[in-house]
């Protein structure tokens, strides 16, 4: 009988392989290097960048040539920026001075730069801190001559408290069959390679990951979360069946691609991806997005030194939207605060930053950020159809005041003489139950509302999402929330407005189902969830979806409709 662990399946599927250990530690080779002269390692690091950035350059340029792997060619050539940002420079030449070590210098700088992204508490930018101690390892190994582990014939799983993001990418999808991570983040590039690549993967697996050897032979199920360790034949067999549905599912999925999401009495909800940058548009449109529901602009601000202008800005949005090819592309303005720090912004340390100065509350008060933001958006609206998102809008002033602005950097562009559109929509995340109980006041002035349910759930139940002791109360499913989304809806239909959503609720199949109902026009999502929620929504008509609805909205308990939910659909 194998040892079975359990951990969080993220990415579904069977995989059965031999172990890897990946994330190799780099103790002995540090200890043995022998430093030069302060200037001999300065210049080591510095040929170091220039190499890494052109391996990194090649394999970009492989990486395009193949559909199946745009999204990886996007994630190297963020690493091949990450290589070449002058503020990674100029930190390992600071270190320089402390360790007198290229090696050493270059993997503490990149520690710098990682825990700053570590600090934040969105999970996407906290992924990011993995990218960057890659990136410095990636540096650091090539100073010290470590080659990449070599692959026999047999597939293998890879596995590690954390793998870096480059050692999935540099293998061929064949050679890799499953990914298992001690660490629970599931926004990790290293776990985004492996959906893009549709390998089954197990994340949050912790101290558990130490019943695991070098060349166990394993079975990983990324459905269940469940890793068998050295499993007997008459286990493996029964594994077989299972293999062959998913390469079924797999095969109708990729068939859908092309199909619209409309239910069999021809409702259509239209489903779009979210996007931390320009470079993640080729790959949503592989898994059939029909445009951009969130365009977290943030990322353009991230890991740099100082605030990019208008033109950087510009730049990184007409890219997004020209990929969109006529589809429409919402642009979410920069939601930075206290809870993702950005060290030239010189924002206080806050004792509740989900409820402190951030997104709209900056925005507003700091139009020397703002304005430059607006006016990018605006100009690269020319080349497609774009709309402008304002997050965390709790009144009508708040939404007036943006307009107010919307309308100054108009003026500012004519008197530049700058082409920009005039048909781009501004609309307003509804994350805020201030928000949503005001939805019939403020459709009258917004274009659009999108649900953003992340924060709507923890605002309305007043549970911290990220605390795991009250997780059990965190449910998009709880009456409240869904009572706060439906008002939301029929408040937008009512005053002619469209509604969409883009929190991870939308990527539920089952929620698909209700909020269809419901009457919303849009569902945004992470793209490798967009085959599931169209099957879903493709296989009921509006009327059965209506009744489920109706059914649900007399329950009193979140648990309870979601039980219900599973049975019916």
């Amino acid at each position: 009988m194998a040892v079975t662990i359990r951990g969080k399946g993220v990415i579904s599927g069977i995989a059965v392989g031999k172990i890897m250990l990946a994330g190799q530690n780099l103790d002995g080779y540090l200890v043995d290097y022998k430093p030069e002269s302060l200037e001999a390692e300065t210049a080591k690091a510095e040929a170091a960048l220039t190499a890494v950035a052109d391996i990194l350059s090649e394999s970009v340029e492989r990486m395009q040539k193949n559909e199946d792997q745009k999204e990886q060619a996007a994630i190297m050539e963020a690493h091949r920026m990450m290589v070449q940002d002058p503020s990674l420079h100029d930190s390992i030449i600071e270190q320089l001075q402390e360790t007198k070590s290229a090696p050493q210098a270059i993997l503490k700088a990149a520690d710098a730069n990682a825990s700053i992204f570590e600090a934040m508490d969105d999970e996407y930018f906290k992924a990011r801190a993995v990218d960057l101690r890659d990136v410095g390892k990636r540096v650091a190994k090539y100073v010290l001559g470590v080659k990449e582990p070599e692959i026999g014939d047999e597939k293998v799983v890879l596995c590690g408290q954390e793998v870096e993001p480059s050692v999935i990418a540099g293998m061929p999808t064949e050679q890799i069959a499953g990914v298992l991570l001690g660490a629970g983040s599931t926004t990790a590039h290293a776990v985004i390679i492996a959906k893009a690549r549709a390998i089954p993967t197990v994340v949050g697996l912790g101290d558990k990951l130490e019943a695991i050897a070098d060349g166990d032979h394993v079975i990983v199920d990324g459905e269940t979360g469940e890793v068998l360790i050295n499993p007997s034949e008459a286990e493996q067999a029964s594994y077989n069946e299972k293999i062959k549905k998913q390469q079924e599912m797999a095969a109708y999925y990729a068939s859908l691609k092309d199909l619209p999401a409309v239910t069999t009495d021809g409702v259509k909800t239209e489903l779009c991806a979210n996007i931390g940058s320009h470079m993640d548009v080729d790959n949503a449109l592989t898994y059939g997005a029909e445009g951009v529901g969130l365009f977290r602009s943030e990322f353009v601000f991230m890991g740099r030194e100082d605030i990019p202008n208008e033109e950087d800005q510009f730049k990184a949005y007409k890219e997004a939207i020209e990929k969109c090819q006529g589809r429409l592309c919402v642009i979410r303005t920069m939601d930075i605060g206290g809870d993702k720090p950005l060290p030239y912004l010189n924002i206080p340390k806050e004792e509740n930053p989900f409820l402190g100065y951030r997104a709209v509350r900056i925005s507003l008060q700091r139009k020397d950020l703002f304005l430059p933001q607006l006016k990018a958006i605006l100009r690269a609206g020319v080349y497609g159809k774009a709309a402008i998102m304002v997050p965390m809008v709790i009144n009508v002033a708040e939404f007036k005041k943006v307009k107010e602005l919307i309308e100054e950097a108009k003026l500012e562009l004519n008197h530049e003489d700058k082409k920009y559109s005039d048909s781009v929509q501004v609309g307003i995340m509804v994350e805020t139950p201030a928000a949503a109980v005001m939805t019939p006041i403020l459709a009258k002035y917004v274009d659009f509302f999108s649900i953003g349910t992340n924060d709507l759930v923890q605002y309305t139940l007043a549970v911290d999402r990220g605390n795991a002791s009250i997780s059990y109360l965190y449910n998009h499913f709880n009456p409240a929330v869904l009572r706060l989304i439906q008002r939301t809806i029929t408040s937008a239909k009512e005053n002619g407005k469209w509604a969409g959503m883009c929190g991870e609720m939308a990527s539920d199949p089952n929620a698909a189902v209700l909020l269809m109902a419901m009457g919303i026009n849009e569902l945004s999502m992470s793209a490798p969830s967009i085959p599931r929620v169209k099957e879903k929504l493709r296989n009921i008509s509006s009327i059965k979806a209506k009744e489920i609805l109706a059914d649900v909205m007399k329950m009193e308990d979140g648990d309870e409709i979601k039980a219900y939910l599973s049975k019916v659909l």
